[in-house]
């Protein structure tokens, strides 16, 4: 026992360090890997000669050049490289593999040649997007890529490619976009177990077949009479042995159709879960009746892709309809390492914790490595999906239109007096950890309920840190706090950094990583733009129009000024979540969301602060156990 807890304790330093050494050490590795690209490529429009200055001292010099985007303008840290159509030659540059925190590489659209290396995975280690389409690269597509398991997008078409089509791609787990068209390839294509892969995705390539495409020709049949001879001769004796086996293979069907019936999509949950449909799911909740793994599994059509309610760095959630007609949400947790008594320690602590605004965990259930927590429904769905999938305030095919001011004013509210208990009041309490509009969902009076928290301790300190910067969700990207890129440390006022954001998503309608009506050549996040105007004294401009003209301006611009109290660099000028629900309670005070009895918060400013200590204390201790 000893033994295992010192080498668990040497992992977690290991990979302290290792995330220590990458992130410090990244200033100048960083430069390096573009000098290099410089060095690497012929330049003939002078676009880097012009743009890419190395002479220069200054703190985060080199997310000024073109195509170039950093985790923080102000550190040397390069998250994306887009070279597209800038008219550059040359072979493939190695020396991008001194970028060690990139996730974006786009090339696109110049005349880069030769093969892409063979170890392309050493080189992108993390990269989540890869374009290399419109050029000239020749030779086999590598297999390694098949290594570079972050993949989302990866875009190869309108080059010289030849040969096949390496099958090992099929298995790239996150990969949503592929497209091979327009070059020299032959043989079968992959079958991707995720992506959803078009014929357009092959197209123009002289020999490729198999799925979405013609069938691929079986093995030429001789016309040697020898051999037609032969088969005759051996004829009788064949057909006897092939009708005993026919017989066999056609009771096996029958019984792999039933199976199947089981398990309409062939999912795999089945096969997970074979033998263990028997387990019993622990309620917290007496008032909900009993439940096996079997009544869950039947509940979401075994897990089945169609009742995916979304999913996020925690795990994914699906929609389960009992048999009485009640609706549940079950979410299924990414992989951890923590034991059984761990687990369901943590699965005690988090099913005690309830406040009004906090979706209830009403169950959970182990079934061999897999954890699935069971919450009720929210019917409104996330207040990402709220916020965004609208069109122009018209309906959708989501049914929604866009949220009217007081709805928007009363889920801020509500979602500050969640985040506040739960930083404040809860005991023990908690830092979230990964607030965003995905986290927030919405009961059928659109009241806000927080999901997700005490989840971060369940995952492994590895997916804890990187998750956000490796696993391909630029969404979440938009809701770290800069000073957590660098320390790897989750604090209090991380999550106000996060909650500000979903604020000022929920008065532009923006997204927290694309922001829609700024200038074409603005590459930044939400947070970034809203800094942009406030500079400029131009926040006016960032409120969404639908809002603007009813009477709420200025309720809205207030609110605005919060949310960017909210995301302001140092954490030290940031307010608290106590803080930041009074504000908003002001605010919506006409509006009577609240009254002074459901509030069960400490208001004075030495009870907030004596919160503040106790949640650093608890940061310390997980940093501890972690560490």
């Amino acid at each position: 026992m000893l033994n295992n807890r010192i080498v668990g304790i040497f992992a977690g330093v290991s990979v302290w360090l290792l995330l220590s050494f990458s992130f410090s050490d990244g200033v100048e590795s960083d430069i390096n890997c573009l000098k290099s690209i410089k060095h690497t490529l012929e330049d003939p429009l002078k676009i880097l000669d012009t743009s890419w200055d190395f002479n220069n001292n200054t703190e985060g010099f080199i997310c000024r050049f073109t195509g170039v985007e950093c985790w923080h303008p102000d550190e040397s840290k390069v998250l994306n490289i887009r070279l597209s159509d800038m008219g550059l030659k040359g072979p493939f540059p190695l020396g991008i593999q001194n970028c060690t925190s990139l996730t974006g590489l786009d090339l696109s659209s110049n005349e880069i040649n030769g093969s892409i290396p063979s170890n392309i995975s050493k080189i992108i280690n993390f990269v989540t997007t890869l374009d290399l389409s419109s050029n000239n690269f020749s030779g086999e597509i590598p297999s390694d890529l098949a290594n570079c398991s972050y993949l989302n997008v990866l875009k190869l078409d309108r080059n010289k490619f030849s040969g096949q089509i390496p099958l090992e791609l099929g298995l790239l787990g996150r990969l949503k976009e592929f497209s091979v068209a327009n070059n020299l390839l032959s043989g079968q294509v992959p079958n991707f177990i995720n992506a959803s892969i078009t014929a357009d995705s092959y197209a123009n390539n002289p020999g490729l077949c198999g799925k979405l495409l013609d069938p691929c020709p079986s093995v030429s049949k001789s016309s040697n009479t020898g051999i037609i001879s032969g088969a005759a001769i051996g004829g009788v004796t064949v057909a006897a042995i092939g009708i005993g086996i026919g017989m066999l293979f056609y009771f096996r069907k029958v019984s792999m159709m039933k199976k199947k019936d089981d398990d309409p999509e062939g999912n795999k949950w089945a096969r997970i879960l074979k033998g263990t449909k028997g387990i019993k799911v622990s309620m917290f909740e007496k008032s909900i009746s009993k439940m096996r793994l079997s009544d869950l599994m039947k509940a979401t059509n075994n897990f089945s892709k169609d009742n995916i309610i979304g999913s996020g760095r925690t795990g994914t959630m699906y929609k389960a309809v009992l048999e009485d007609g009640s609706s549940l949400m079950v979410k299924r947790l990414q992989d951890s390492q923590h034991s059984e008594k761990e687990f369901v320690s943590e699965m005690a602590t988090i099913g005690s914790v309830k406040n009004r605004n906090l979706v209830s965990l009403l169950g959970f259930c182990l079934a061999g490595r897999e954890r699935l927590l069971v919450y009720e429904h929210m019917p409104n769905g996330t207040l990402h999906d709220c916020i965004h999938l609208v069109d122009d305030g018209s309906e959708t095919t989501t049914g929604r239109a866009k949220m009217e001011w007081s709805v928007r004013l009363k889920i801020a509210i509500g979602a500050a007096r969640g985040f506040a208990w739960l930083h404040h009041s809860c005991n023990p309490r908690i830092i979230h950890r990964n607030i965003s509009s995905k986290c927030i969902l919405l009961d059928a009076n659109f009241e806000p309920r927080i999901s997700d928290f005490g989840l971060a301790r369940l995952m492994n300190p590895i997916d804890t840190h990187l998750s956000t910067f490796v696993n391909g969700e630029f969404g979440d990207l938009g809701y770290v706090a800069p000073e957590y890129a660098r320390t790897l440390v989750a604090t209090p006022k991380g999550d106000v950094f996060s909650f500000g954001t979903v604020l000022l998503e929920l008065v532009t309608s923006e997204q927290p990583t694309h922001v829609s009506k700024a200038l074409e050549e603005f590459k930044g996040s939400l947070v970034e733009w809203i800094t942009h105007l406030s500079h400029n004294s131009q926040l006016h401009d960032a409120i969404d129009k639908f809002l603007v003209g009813k009477g709420v301006d200025s309720e809205v611009f207030q609110f605005l000024k919060v949310a960017c109290s909210c995301v302001l660099p140092a954490p030290k000028e940031r307010p608290t979540m106590y803080e930041i629900y009074q504000l908003l309670r002001a605010i919506g005070e006409r509006y009577h969301f609240t009254t002074d009895d459901e509030i069960l918060m400490m208001p004075s400013d030495s009870a907030d602060a004596y919160a503040t200590d106790h949640i650093e204390l608890i940061v310390a201790r997980d940093v501890k156990e972690q560490y």
